[in-house]
């Protein structure tokens, strides 16, 4: 389901994969963040900024793997800081987004996430809300056990990392 907010974010609940034989469990409650031009174009400095300000701190400048991953015991945030970059949410059977500078997702625990495509400048800011260090996982054996014990466990974020508001 996709629908945007009042704070003009869209929003998207992912489902489990497994119904379609799939591995990744994505998170059943919470969803997706997508903030269109959030932050200044080309500028990783105030990405991090923001992310600060509303308790995620940043964490790492860098790109997006090009394979399914996720992060059973941790949210994430993802500023796009320059270029642009075409990523699947959800696994196999999820939606694909493309992201341009200035775009920040925001991914709950459980959401995989996968580089389809980029332009050779991007650069992405990563940001974790305070908590235990991310784990990541693929579609290892025993992963998905074990993260549908872990993402339920895995506390609120403390809010909105570019607009501080309640997670919702």
């Amino acid at each position: 389901m996709h629908e945007r907010g009042t704070d003009g974010a869209e929003r998207l609940f992912l489902t489990d994969s497994e119904p379609r034989g799939g591995q990744i469990p994505n998170n059943p409650r919470l969803p997706v963040l997508i903030h269109r031009g959030a932050v200044p174009v080309g500028d990783p400095d105030a990405a991090e900024a923001l992310f600060g300000r509303h308790g995620w701190p940043p964490a790492w400048r860098d790109g997006i793997y090009p394979y399914d991953h996720y992060h059973p015991n941790a949210h994430e945030a993802l500023a796009i800081a320059r270029g642009h970059v075409r990523v699947r949410l959800g696994a196999e059977s999820g939606v694909v987004l493309d992201l341009a500078a200035g775009d920040v997702v925001v991914l709950p625990a459980g959401t995989a996430h996968r580089n389809l495509g980029q332009s050779t400048d991007l650069l992405v800011v990563g940001a974790y809300p305070p908590g235990d260090p991310p784990e990541q996982y693929t579609v290892r054996p025993g992963e998905r056990e074990r993260a549908l014990h872990a993402i339920p466990a895995t506390p609120d974020p403390p809010g909105d990392p570019v607009t501080g508001q309640p997670y919702r």
